[in-house]
């Protein structure tokens, strides 16, 4: 299979596309002022090829910030659709999935689902795993910006776009990089949560805000840069679920991911990312001979706290090394029925 990836900074599809003849599926990562007209130029472009698109700045060697990137596949089976109402009922579109892994023939080994979702997206990860694990299907994706995505040139809101992508050259495997640590053993219960607006007010009984700032022993103004460095974490077995803080609501904290009452969260640190980047390439090695392509979501966080290191260039570089690799930067990541903060997944194709 080969993947192709084209951009523009200064936001013009065509100069994104130029050069590529029949794809058989396009992701468009465009930015919030061109969105709506570039979902409607590319279904103009390539009327007959599906595709899926979503607000976010996007990469290969380089990032596109402000402009539109375009990723093309080749050599895949491929089908995309969409995941409606997903702050409702997400599971009344579900027999979409169903009848669509049929039409491809999905198998475990060689198709994976990439999704871009507008937000809500712990429900939609939890219905469409319910119908993917049935075939053992594994599910890489994010969140784009400004509450919309687009499928098949018709853009929505309150869904969630989805790609199934079978590779017709080999196998598939999905990763997830964390780059945080347990930081002592902080027990802290929530309580006085808001899952609408994923607010957490309480923590062992004291104001989320100032339980934080006594931790760690940060200013007020400080804690939404903090969170860089000491994101909450949730304990699922062996698996930690990265929490970001997104603002200070009062005595509360506003985060980027669902806390509902009696979760129990930790504190986390930031370890040694370069080292944990080369452990994730070489773990991706061992599993694959020959690599065609890697699409990955990176988190806006990893972003920020690798650009103020200047970091971001070699560590484009570094999963450069791995063949062609391209992305996204979310603004959550998905990694099968997990939802996190601050992480990067990853899809590999043989």
């Amino acid at each position: 299979m080969k993947q192709i990836f084209g951009m523009s900074q200064k936001g013009d599809l065509k100069e994104a596309v130029k050069g590529l003849s029949k794809p058989q599926v396009l992701f468009l990562m465009s930015n919030k002022n061109q969105f709506e007209a570039h979902v409607a130029q590319l279904k103009k472009l390539f009327p007959n090829t599906p595709s899926i698109g979503c607000i976010g700045m996007s990469y290969d060697t380089r990032i596109v910030e402000e402009g539109v990137g375009v990723v093309a596949y080749y050599g895949v089976a491929a089908v995309t659709n969409v995941l409606e109402q997903a702050s409702l009922v997400p599971v009344k579109y579900i027999g979409r999935l169903e009848r669509d892994m049929e039409s491809i023939n999905a198998d475990a080994n060689d198709t994976v689902c990439i999704d871009f979702c507008s937000g809500n997206d712990a429900c939609v990860l939890t219905t469409a795993h319910s119908m993917l694990k049935k075939r053992g299907i594994s599910l890489v994706g994010g969140t784009g910006g400004e509450g919309k995505i687009a499928v098949n040139g018709k853009i929505y809101e309150d869904a969630c776009a989805y790609a199934l992508i079978k590779n017709q050259t080999g196998k598939v495997k999905v990763y997830k990089e964390n780059i945080y640590k347990p930081m002592g053993q902080y027990r802290l219960i929530a309580s006085e949560t808001d899952r609408s607006r994923y607010l957490l007010g309480m923590l062992n009984g004291k104001p989320a805000k100032k339980v934080y700032m006594e931790i760690l022993n940060v200013k007020e103004e400080d804690i939404c840069t903090q969170t860089f460095q000491n994101p909450f974490g949730k304990l699922s077995g062996e698996d930690i679920c990265i929490i970001s803080i997104q603002a200070v609501e009062g005595n509360a904290l506003t985060c980027y991911r669902q806390v509902n009452d009696s979760d129990v969260l930790t504190m986390l640190e930031l370890v040694d990312y370069k080292q944990t980047v080369q452990e994730t390439i070489h773990t991706i090695r061992e599993d694959f001979e020959h690599i065609s392509a890697v699409f990955s979501v990176n988190c806006l966080f990893r972003y920020k706290l690798f650009s103020q290191n200047n970091d971001m260039g070699e560590y484009l570089s570094a999963m450069a090394a791995l063949g062609n690799h391209v992305g996204l930067i979310g603004y959550g990541e998905h990694y099968n029925n997990q939802f996190v903060n601050q992480s990067m997944s990853c899809v590999v194709f043989e």
